[in-house]
């Protein structure tokens, strides 16, 4: 009898745990937000309100519009994932008896378009899953009782001017133009879009432990895909194929998508800093340079590998790598609290520069712009290239470091080093004292990538019909 009580026990448990790990317990809670909300309102000013929008939607072909992707900030805010949205958040309690410090207009239900693009949260579901008390359909707003000329400072982003009027009345177009009548707004004003940068800024640039929860999430999975391509990649593979595998793998754990436009050039396409046609048809026998990340429940990886197609590095193509690899590991040395991303950025053009001196590749340490054009950290998180106030860093901040070297065709050096690409970018956590190397799983060291593209991957099996 105890045995087969054990025995139970042990089953419901094991069901359990099963029954936990395969739900999506990894979302943001509606505490969350409102404690961003809460923060967000200690940092306005007396007599202040401010006025978040959602973004647009945007088209792909004709009727046809790309899956809608929410503004950051009120995500960050709200949790809230539909277009046609603006939510209010006063600084003092508006309204008399029953008052109110927040109000959130969104996308009203329609039973007719859920058939077409699915269910809309609506009011009930705003309230009960997303924690708002006053919510409203969006076509309130025009009735909605708010005297914005009584507050001393209006505080919101910069307005989109590219908005389609479809004429509903309450889709984003009617709400951005209801809000600038009821304020009175005739033109841009740069000074509540710094205001509402700087705030916006100092709360995102330091991650709660929820956030780096799911930071560390999408940087693992990315890891994964760059490690699967290395073991994958010949050169006989495209582009789109290596671009390909990194989409699945993401997918297979849960992403939502890529957290940016993927970059995975070979040879020459590897020294165009944003290349993004990802097409040609052979790899051969090139360097990949893959800057591939994730977007797991909004938060964006950023993860830059660049490996031989055929599984061995040249010896130029070696010497380059071991440069950058060189720069990134000083750069680590100084990433901690206190120091400036100007610093960071200092430290890596020093260490690169030396090096190309050194191999003749520069002949004045002021030459290293040519092959080395453009900074070594930015913020991460919500955005891939996400908001801060570029201070001195934080503890819980997220950076990245990505030193790189490109030497297209017709460089004035020895056509050796032409068509030679080479960017490492790792995802850095910052601490008091040190970092942390959140992308640590996939190999940097072009010793450990040699290792590990000579290993098997599960996608050299796969045989698919020729067409």
């Amino acid at each position: 009898m105890k045995r087969f009580l054990l025995s139970l026990l042990l089953s419901i448990f094991i069901i359990q745990v099963y029954a936990q790990e395969n739900l999506p317990t990894d979302y943001l809670s509606k505490e969350f937000h409102k404690g961003r909300r809460e923060a967000f309102r200690a940092l306005m000013p007396a007599n202040s309100v401010a006025v978040i929008f959602s973004y647009p939607e945007r088209i792909f072909s004709r009727d046809i519009n790309y899956n809608f992707h929410q503004n950051p900030d009120l995500y960050y805010l709200t949790g809230y994932k539909e277009p046609d949205a603006v939510l209010l958040i006063f600084k003092e309690a508006q309204g008399t008896g029953e008052t109110y410090n927040e109000v959130f207009f969104i996308r009203e239900r329609n039973a007719s378009k859920e058939t077409w693009t699915g269910r809309r949260l609506g009011v009930d579901g705003t309230k009960s899953k997303l924690g708002f008390s006053t919510v409203y359909n969006g076509k309130d707003f025009k009735d909605f009782a708010v005297d914005f000329k009584k507050f001393d400072k209006i505080i919101y982003d910069q307005i989109p001017t590219d908005i389609e009027n479809n004429n509903s009345g309450f889709d984003l177009y009617g709400l951005l133009q209801e809000f600038k009548t009821k304020a009175g707004i005739t033109k841009e004003d740069k000074v509540s879009e710094v205001l509402f940068a700087k705030i916006t800024s100092s709360l995102r640039e330091i991650k709660t432990p929820e956030e780096i929860v799911l930071m560390r999430k999408t940087v693992k999975l990315s890891c994964i895909a760059h490690n699967e391509v290395m073991k994958a990649v010949g050169p006989d593979m495209s582009e789109n194929e290596a671009d390909g595998i990194h989409a699945y793998i993401h997918k297979r754990y849960g992403a939502e998508g890529e957290g940016y436009p993927p970059i995975v050039g070979a040879g020459a396409n590897g020294c165009i800093l944003h290349y993004g046609e990802n097409n040609s048809t052979k790899i051969d026998n090139q360097l990949l340079l893959m800057d591939v990340g994730s977007e797991y429940h909004g938060y964006s990886a950023d993860v830059t590998r660049t490996i031989p197609a055929n599984g061995k590095f040249t010896e130029e193509q070696k010497a380059i790598y071991q440069l950058v690899y060189d720069a990134q590991e000083e750069v680590f040395k100084i990433c901690k609290e206190g120091t400036s991303l100007s610093d960071v950025n200092k430290k890596a053009k020093e260490v690169l520069a030396e090096g190309l001196l050194k191999l003749g590749i520069i002949k004045d340490l002021k030459e290293v712009n040519l092959y080395y054009p453009h900074g070594c950290s930015h913020f991460l998180g919500l955005d891939v290239h996400d908001k801060g106030n570029y201070g001195l860093l934080k503890e819980n901040m997220i950076i990245t470091v990505e030193p790189g070297i490109y030497i297209p065709a017709n460089s004035k050096c020895d056509k050796k080093w032409w068509n030679i690409g080479v960017r490492i970018e790792d995802d850095i956590l910052i601490k008091k004292d040190s970092y942390e190397n959140l992308s640590v799983e996939s190999p940097r060291k072009w010793q450990d990538v040699e290792k590990l593209a000579a290993q098997k991957s599960t996608f050299n099996d796969m045989k698919f019909p020729k067409i």
